[in-house]
């Protein structure tokens, strides 16, 4: 049995790049619905710069998102 590291999808049934990219894509997307949390925080305390920063890095987590979605598209169709 191979470690973590090693693991080249005979596990998994997964190639790393694809279950890297599945990975990625995850984080991005939980990334920003937590910074959601932070917004809403940050507004309630009244602290708009904080709230503006977390909006900004949830625009950059989205982002990451749909660029690794598109890559998985591409690598999945062919």
């Amino acid at each position: 049995m191979g470690t973590a590291s090693g693991e080249a999808g005979q596990v998994t049934g997964t190639k790393d790049k694809h279950y890297n990219l599945i990975w990625f894509v995850e984080q991005c997307l939980s990334n920003a619905l937590r910074l959601e949390t932070y917004i809403q925080d940050a507004e309630r305390d009244g602290d708009s710069e904080l709230a503006d920063f977390f909006r900004r890095a949830q625009g950059e987590s989205r982002k990451g998102g749909e660029q690794g979605k598109e890559q998985l598209r591409k690598r999945l169709a062919g």
